[in-house]
């Protein structure tokens, strides 16, 4: 037997459930985040529908009719029987939260300006970059992915490289015509000296008469060296812009640097989890496009 002809529209049903379970039209239309007139109409329109009245209507009250009652009470427990079924099918949708380990410069610079195209194409998980100087602990799941800066000889973990970095030293416009020859070689803590040991090695380069200010992350070399504060290893991928708006200039007229110097993503040698594996792929794409 056809149903349709005996149902009241469900949005009508769901406005009297929660007036007679509230006996009140303020709270149950705050409760469906509705207007109390959108509520009264949807209450009329049941009322309608069975051609009785449903409620009492009194000055700053409201109470049941007879038949309201009864009704309630047959049509609730149906509505929890719909919840509950509902419930036990519908697909959990919870985000699932991927936690990368990342230099800030690397997160500031190149990730971030990329990072919206991941999320738009995979909104069910939530990505947090956790910003570290040390190697974050993949192995002990304090992160599920890392992505590192360096030569790749990190010890009980997988390491695949994802882009060479090219470097040259650089300083702003004002300091290469004043300060070069003895200007201060600006580090970040956050690595071993290796960029200016390789460079200077290849282009066998004294450093001893620089001074050292070794500052805390790369993004603060940078700013030191916009800022005229001496000399940084400039890493390509991270501050051409910076080279395209002529707030940095090579400090030496020596080509660039092609290193073995890259940046990694550092997994744990076990299998990923499903949210780590589709970000690992997108980032090699991003990276070979770059």
């Amino acid at each position: 037997m056809a149903l349709h002809n005996d149902l009241p529209p469900l949005l009508a049903l769901r406005a009297f459930e929660a007036v007679a379970r509230h006996l009140s039209f303020i709270k149950a239309a705050n409760e469906l985040s509705v207007t109390q007139s959108a509520l009264s109409h949807q209450v009329h329109k049941l009322e309608q529908h069975l051609g009785k009245p449903l409620f009492i209507r009194r000055t700053r009250a409201i109470d049941l009719t007879s038949d309201g009652q009864l009704y309630y009470a047959q049509i609730r427990p149906a509505l929890d029987a719909i919840a509950a079924a509902t419930r036990s099918q519908r697909v959990a949708t919870s985000a699932s939260v991927l936690r990368i380990g990342v230099l800030a410069s690397f997160a500031a610079l190149w990730l971030a300006p990329r990072l919206a195209e991941f999320l738009q194409q995979h909104p069910h998980i939530q990505v947090e970059l956790l910003p570290a100087i040390q190697l974050a602990n993949v192995a002990t799941a304090e992160v599920d992915l890392a992505i590192r800066y360096g030569k790749g000889d990190w010890p009980n973990v997988h390491a695949t490289r994802l882009m060479a970095e090219t470097l040259y030293p650089v300083c702003s416009p004002g300091f290469k015509a004043s300060q070069v020859p003895h200007g201060s070689l600006l580090m970040a803590t956050s690595h071993r000296p290796f960029e200016w040991t390789d460079w200077s090695a290849h282009y066998q380069v004294d450093l001893e008469r620089h001074p050292r200010v070794m500052l805390h992350d790369y993004n603060i070399v940078v700013e030191a060296a916009v800022a005229g504060q001496g000399i940084a290893m400039g890493r390509h991928r991270l501050i051409a812009r910076r080279l395209q708006d002529g707030s940095l200039v090579q400090a030496f007229d020596w080509p660039p640097y092609h290193s073995e110097i890259g940046y990694w993503l550092i997994a744990p040698q076990g299998p990923l989890s499903a949210a780590a594996e589709c970000f690992s792929q997108w980032l090699k794409q991003a990276c070979a496009d770059a």
